[in-house]
């Protein structure tokens, strides 16, 4: 009888290994489906992270670069600038003149100052040397939203020194706030923007994405001017309430190693002058 039973432990057991086995077989067959259907869904924004941030190095797909043509080409009267910032490193402004199809770059959008105490690296430089090479220019501060207003405004103000001929000041915001509601967001926003305006005596521009622009910020701050971020490729044309429209973040720009954000001002370099401090 002792035998008998331990054959039968051994069988039962044999069983239940067969069948972990096999579980654990599907169990490894799912996760590698997982797997491969995830880097099918999310292949673009792996292969942006991986691949070489090089211009020399990147080409830009078939379908990018007739967009960013087609729509160069709908507005080729008016006035086309880029944004640029420590991300793009040392440029060689020398070379930063125009984008394909020999359109001049008019004007220059630079990054001064991030919250309440960073300054971004290549400002100084970026600055004077747009002014040098004759770029309508203007600076922005990329506001979070978790962090006071006031010292914002302050940090942006001891960065940037505006003189006649540059473009008002610039709030970026394109996060959502975490541990406040909106509402307290937008009295902080109003507030970063009444004191630039109140320093420099021009009234500053406001930056986001199209969506965030519509749903928070488009009726509150409806006596601003807004610069607007959307890379849609239904979006072929700049939309009336836009003053800027920022189209692409992949265009390749001489004097320029890493990828550039292209923009598209509503109107002709003549018309953008008026819109520069004027004393």
């Amino acid at each position: 009888m002792a035998k008998v039973s331990v054959q039968k432990k051994t069988r039962s057991q044999k069983s239940k290994q067969k069948k972990s086995s096999s579980t654990l077989g599907w169990l490894i067959f799912a996760f590698g489906c997982v797997l491969v259907v995830s880097f099918y869904q999310f292949r673009g924004q792996i292969n942006y992270y991986l691949k070489p941030t090089s211009v020399s190095n990147y080409r830009l797909d078939k379908k990018a670069k007739e967009r960013i043509t087609k729509v160069l080409n709908a507005h080729k009267d008016r006035a086309i600038g880029i944004d640029v910032s420590q991300f793009q490193g040392s440029i060689d402004w020398e070379q930063t003149k125009e984008i394909e199809n020999e359109l001049p770059l008019t004007f220059v959008f630079v990054r001064a100052t991030a919250g309440n105490d960073k300054k971004d690296h290549q400002f100084d430089t970026n600055w004077q040397k747009a002014k040098e090479h004759n770029f309508i220019r203007g600076a922005y501060h990329y506001y979070r939203p978790n962090e006071n207003s006031m010292e914002q405004a302050n940090n942006f103000i001891k960065t940037v020194t505006l003189h006649k001929g540059d473009l008002p000041p610039v709030l970026d915001i394109e996060q959502l706030p975490k541990d406040q509601p909106m509402d307290s967001l937008k009295k902080g926003l109003q507030r970063w923007l009444t004191k630039v305006e109140a320093h420099y005596g021009i009234r500053p521009i406001i930056y986001s994405g199209e969506k965030y622009y519509t749903d928070f910020l488009k009726k509150e701050f409806s006596t601003y001017t807004f610069w607007v971020a959307n890379y849609n490729d239904w979006v072929g044309t700049i939309k009336e309430d836009w003053a800027f429209w920022q189209f692409t973040e992949k265009a390749a720009i001489p004097g320029i190693s890493e990828r550039v954000d292209l923009n598209i001002y509503n109107g002709t370099p003549k018309m953008l002058r008026y819109m520069t401090k004027n004393n």
